[in-house]
């Protein structure tokens, strides 16, 4: 079971339905409708933090999921959900210089883990005002992609199953949308958890530096 936390977003359920077509189950819960114990309870295989229209401050449950489950559980965050990453992570979200709401942007990236044999660039869809700040990012998070101006699109913890996009995968905008989750979908957690008792081959390698385009 796929676990999506809602963080009222008006498209999630897109992202659900993406899920949904490539053979899993997801199971949506509002920000605020949720606790950690019924996460535990729910045994998910994978937790997405979906998008939506505040800060990481304001993300109800999001933080506190990406805490508790970071290297138990892989944890895909998307749009709002990356910077949720970011911020719990230790990095500083800002205002963006120009906000995007539909933009498609040439998106470069390092061809591992999320975008494994996607194209690069590839074209994403945009719709934020916010960005993970570079200059904040943590030593535990490293760049995985970027647009042709050097903004982060994507961020992935060196030591956990956890990635973060900002371009949405969802987004008719979005270029192999479907691709990019069934990656998400084939991480696995080698770390023992006490959701399972027992430890998975997770796949995700450290990277060195990321590639500008």
């Amino acid at each position: 079971m796929i676990l999506v936390i809602d963080n009222y977003d008006s498209l999630v359920y897109n992202l659900v339905q993406y899920l949904g077509e490539l053979g899993r189950e997801p199971r949506v819960f509002r920000n605020d409708a949720l606790t950690l114990a019924q996460v535990e309870t729910l045994r998910p295989s994978h937790i997405v933090i979906s998008p939506g229209p505040c800060t990481p401050r304001e993300a109800g449950i999001s933080n506190d999921v990406i805490t508790r489950f970071k290297g138990r559980i892989p944890i895909l965050g998307v749009c709002l959900g990356h910077q949720c990453i970011g911020h719990v992570y230790g990095g500083v979200v800002r205002r963006a210089a120009v906000p995007v709401h539909g933009k498609p942007s040439l998106i470069f990236h390092d061809g591992r883990t999320l975008f494994r044999g996607l194209p690069s660039p590839f074209t994403g869809g945009r719709y934020h005002s916010l960005v993970v700040d570079e200059a904040t990012l943590p030593a535990a998070l490293e760049v995985s992609a970027r647009t042709a101006e050097g903004e982060i699109m994507g961020v992935r913890s060196r030591t956990e199953p956890v990635e973060g996009i900002q371009v949405h995968p969802e987004s008719i905008l979005t270029e192999h949308g479907h691709q990019l989750l069934a990656n998400f979908l084939g991480m696995e957690c080698h770390i023992p958890s006490p959701l399972t008792g027992e430890g998975e081959d997770e796949g995700v390698n450290p990277l060195g530096s990321t590639p500008l385009p």
